[in-house]
């Protein structure tokens, strides 16, 4: 496969509301703005990651040939480290974003998941020892 090879990670989301989507991963999740064609799509970035969000009216959005939909939602998600998880998650809170879990502890370390306005998966991870 061919193409440039920058360091930047690309991840398109299927939301609902671009808006919404826009105003969630730069108020909550540190994110700023980039790229907009409202109301069918913008790019958020935050370090490395450039994050497409696609709502119904853009092109990833459209039917398939069979008639499906694509949709939001899954576990596939991105992936975003923090220093201190407790703190996170209870500002989270505070704000009303809405997680599918407590935080959970595993060998690598902590995380939980939270969804974005439209259902998608984000996890939020503290690595062991941190």
């Amino acid at each position: 496969m061919n193409g440039p090879a920058d360091g930047t990670v690309h991840v398109r989301y299927l939301v609902d509301d671009v808006h919404a989507a826009i105003d969630f991963y730069t108020t909550h999740l540190g994110f700023t703005p980039n790229t907009a064609f409202l109301p069918a799509f913008a790019e958020v970035r935050r370090g490395s990651l450039r994050l497409l969000l696609s709502g119904p009216a853009s092109s990833a959005g459209r039917p398939l040939p069979n008639g499906r939909r694509p949709q939001p939602g899954g576990w596939n998600r991105i992936h975003l480290l923090v220093g201190d998880i407790d703190t996170e998650v209870a500002r989270l809170r505070a704000a009303g974003v809405v997680f599918r879990s407590e935080v959970v502890t595993g060998p690598g370390g902590r995380q939980i998941v939270l969804d974005d306005p439209a259902g998608n998966p984000v996890e939020l991870f503290q690595p062991a020892g941190t």
